[in-house]
This record gives structure tokens, C-alpha cells and sequence, in this order.
């Protein structure tokens, strides 16, 4: 994976009012020096220490996040955008400090391309409706994969519905991977997905429940000789990849702070400038507006025209304190550690009589979906809390690939960078005294 190297320096007034500086980047990776900054990890669930491995549903957050957070309320609590006082500018000033962060973050091209939404769900319903608007006609076709969220299906069900389209779907392998091309059983010929009437292509970067990296940027690509316009949602690939949204060429790219150790309620749509300049707005309101009569309205300027109302602004100052925490530390060292603890935990877990890992791809983030033969995943998910041993189960919002896979649910652990071979094995340990309790 490469590596970029990026100097993140915040508006003088911002530094200000949360009292922080970008710390130097460190070379190294200190696992409990991680720890330390994550003030939840002290805590205890059942009188047993927290072991937290439920981070593709909420990641944790470093101290410096909640203080910049917290800050904004304690000292600068103001609108943005809308008024000359001295608090309204600082809390605008710090606002689009953290969309300056996010832009060089994914590269993007300009700070205008940032939009803010309320999460990665939010995102992709905007880009979905826009584009359905703009794009979509009888006939024509979106291609979605298999392997998507609820948040990257039911939007374009949506559209297609009230736009006549025909939604597609690439097909999962065995192993939880895409398989872009259609294969005939009889023949064994291959048929492209893409045809001439599809118009969107949209895919997630990193599956939430199997781990898969997906082949985006290859898809992407092929998209783009055809015309198609291409949504990623890149939920589960910020907090774990080097995200570069003009080496992938993407035109829309969606994700959530939440996930990526800052505050929920907080989410980011990158767009094209040329494409968003073409897209309508899918929210009327304040702030969004150019000029309003009571026959008409006009729309503001990017990245305005998508931020109708008031947003989080405490929300995105702490997502943006998150994007420069990460950045703080070698981004390639994290994944290595985060690889190491997936390869011990499949290790580990696949020695246990019975269970099977759902989604065996080649390339995987730490995330780890199994079903245990006679077990059923909320029982042992319920014993593993009693231990203190936070994982997800359940269909993780992804209903359509647990009926392609045969299975109502799965028990899901999902690592980040705070995580330890310890609690893997704590994990483990613990599964092994559930199972013999359900059998």
C-alpha cells in the first residue's frame, strides 16, 4: 500500500480555540501508546475489562476528537456562515478547516467538492435522488453489487422506481468477491453487466460484513469508457485504506466519520465539481439558496447547493480532528497491524470444530463474519458481552448477501488500529466457553 505523507495545518484561530497542535508523524506504531488516547478502553461491561470489536458499526474516538468537539461548544457555540460576530467566524473558519482537512485527506481537487452530510446513508440517498433526476429514464439501468449495505440498495430501488430504470446486481463468488462478469452454466461464456443502457455504477470500496476490498478502481475504469457515472461508498475503507478519489477516478465518493473514529451523525459526499454542477439539489432550505422569491428560488454556489440548514458543525470540526489524528500516524503501519490481527483471529477461530468464516477473499480489511455450526450468532453474542467481548451480529444490513450465502445472520468482529492479539485471543477463548454452554 503506498504511503503519502501530508503536512494538515489548521487556521490559526481554529488551533486557538481547541488548544491543540498536529502532533509530528509517528514512524512507528506503538499499539498501547494507541490505547492510551481512547479514554472508553478503561471502561468495564460486566465487571470484565472492554474488548471492542464492533468498530465497522461504530469505531471508537481518541480523546483529542471528543475535546475538539466538546470545545466547540464550550467556547465558539455559534452558526456558520450566517453572521459578521466574532463566534460566527470562528466556528465558520474552524468548519471549513475540517473540509480543507478532508480535501487534501482524498485528494480531492477542490474544498468545494467536500458536501456535508449527516453520514454515509445520507450521502448516497443524495447522490442516489440527484442522479436519478438528472440521469435516469425508462429503461435504463443501475448496476449495484451483491454485496452492498441497505444504505447503497434501497436509495437506488428508490430511483429506479420513480424514474421507470432497472435496478442490476454483480454477482458474489463464493469466497465474497465480485464477479463483474455474468457466467452461463450451460456454456461457460461470460456476459458483460455493463450494456448500453446503464447509467450508474455504484459499489462499495469494502464490504461491512465480509472484509473484501473490492476492485473499484478497475470497475471504475471500465465504467468510464462507457459513459457510466460511478458512487462509491467508502464507509468501510476510510478508516482502513489510503483513499485517493482521483487515482481511483470516481465521480461521487461517500462515507461517515463515525466509522472512521469521529463523531456520529457526521458524513462526507465527494463529487466532481463538473458533475455537481450538474446534479439539483435534493434538500430545499436555508443556505442552500442563491436568491428566493415566492415564485422561484435559485441555488448557492458548491459546495452550498447540497447543505440545506444547519449542520453538525461541533460534528464536523471533531471529524475533521479525527482525519488529522490519523493522519498523525504512519496509515501503512495501522493496516499491517490491523492485517496481523485478522490472520491470527482466522487462525484461531477456524481451529474451532464447526465454524465457518463467511467471505475468504484474498483482499481483506479486519473484518471477520462466521456462523458456528448448532450456535445460533445472537446467543453467542450475548455470552461474549457477559465477557466484556463487543461484536455485532445479525444480517449487519446486508439481508441479500446472507440469503446469498445461506444464512440468516453471522457473528462479525471488526478490528481498528487500537485493538490487540490479546483481546483476539480473549475472543477466541471466550467463543470456545459459549459454544459449549449452547450445545
Amino acid at each position: 500500500m503506498a504511503l503519502r505523507i501530508r503536512c494538515v495545518v489548521a487556521p490559526s484561530r481554529f488551533n486557538e480555540f481547541t488548544l491543540m497542535k498536529p502532533a509530528a508523524v509517528n514512524p512507528t506504531f506503538d499499539v498501547e501508546e494507541i490505547r492510551a488516547q481512547f479514554p472508553i478502553l478503561k471502561e468495564l461491561v460486566h465487571g470484565k475489562p472492554l474488548v471492542y470489536f464492533d468498530n465497522a458499526a461504530t469505531s471508537q474516538k481518541p480523546r483529542r476528537v471528543i475535546k475538539a468537539e466538546s470545545a466547540y461548544y464550550a467556547t465558539i457555540n455559534a452558526n456558520v456562515h450566517r453572521g459578521v460576530h466574532t463566534l460566527s467566524t470562528k466556528a465558520t473558519e474552524a468548519q471549513e478547516a475540517a473540509r480543507e482537512t478532508i480535501r487534501k485527506h482524498i485528494n480531492a481537487r477542490h474544498a468545494h467538492e467536500v458536501i456535508f452530510t449527516s453520514g454515509t446513508t445520507a450521502s448516497l440517498n443524495l447522490a442516489a435522488f440527484s442522479l436519478g433526476q438528472l440521469l435516469l429514464n425508462k429503461g435504463d439501468e443501475v448496476l449495484i453489487s451483491g454485496m452492498e449495505h441497505h444504505a447503497n440498495i434501497v436509495p437506488w430501488q428508490l430511483a429506479c422506481e420513480r424514474h421507470g430504470a432497472v435496478l442490476k446486481v454483480i454477482p458474489v463468488t463464493d469466497a465474497g468477491e465480485l464477479e463483474p462478469q455474468r457466467r452461463n452454466d450451460a456454456t461457460g461464456s461470460a456476459t458483460d453487466l455493463f450494456t448500453e443502457r446503464t447509467k450508474v455504477l455504484a459499489v462499495s470500496h469494502v464490504s461491512n460484513t465480509l472484509g473484501t476490498i473490492n476492485p473499484v478502481k478497475k470497475l471504475i475504469a471500465e465504467a468510464r469508457k462507457r459513459g457510466i457515472i460511478t458512487v462509491v461508498d467508502g464507509a468501510q475503507a476510510i478508516p482502513h485504506l489510503d483513499v485517493d478519489v482521483q487515482d481511483l477516478g470516481c465521480d461521487l465518493y461517500a462515507f461517515s466519520g463515525h466509522k472512521a473514529y469521529g463523531p456520529t451523525g457526521t458524513g462526507v459526499l465527494y463529487g466532481r465539481e463538473d458533475l455537481l454542477e450538474r446534479m439539483p439539489p435534493w434538500q430545499g432550505g436555508g443556505e442552500m439558496i442563491d436568491t428566493v422569491t415566492l415564485e422561484k428560488s435559485t441555488w448557492a454556489k458548491l459546495p452550498f447547493k447540497f447543505e440545506a440548514g444547519t449542520p453538525h458543525i461541533a460534528g464536523i470540526i471533531g471529524l475533521g480532528e479525527a482525519i488529522r489524528w490519523m493522519e498523525d500516524y504512519d496509515k501503512a503501519a495501522m493496516a499491517a497491524h490491523e492485517h496481523m490481527l485478522l490472520e491470527h483471529a482466522t487462525k484461531e477461530l477456524l481451529a474451532m470444530d464447526g465454524l465457518r468464516i463467511i467471505g475468504t477473499a484474498k483482499e481483506k480489511v479486519g473484518v471477520i463474519s462466521f456462523v458456528i455450526d448448532g450456535v445460533h450468532h445472537y446467543d453467542l453474542g450475548t455470552l461474549l458481552d457477559q465477557q466484556g467481548i463487543a461484536v455485532r451480529t445479525g444480517h449487519h444490513c446486508t439481508q441479500p448477501l446472507m440469503e446469498r450465502f445461506g444464512v440468516s445472520g453471522t457473528t462479525r468482529a471488526s478490528f481498528a488500529c487500537f485493538n490487540t492479539v490479546d483481546e483476539v485471543d480473549l475472543m477466541v477463548t471466550a467463543t470456545r466457553k459459549a459454544v459449549k454452554m449452547l450445545r
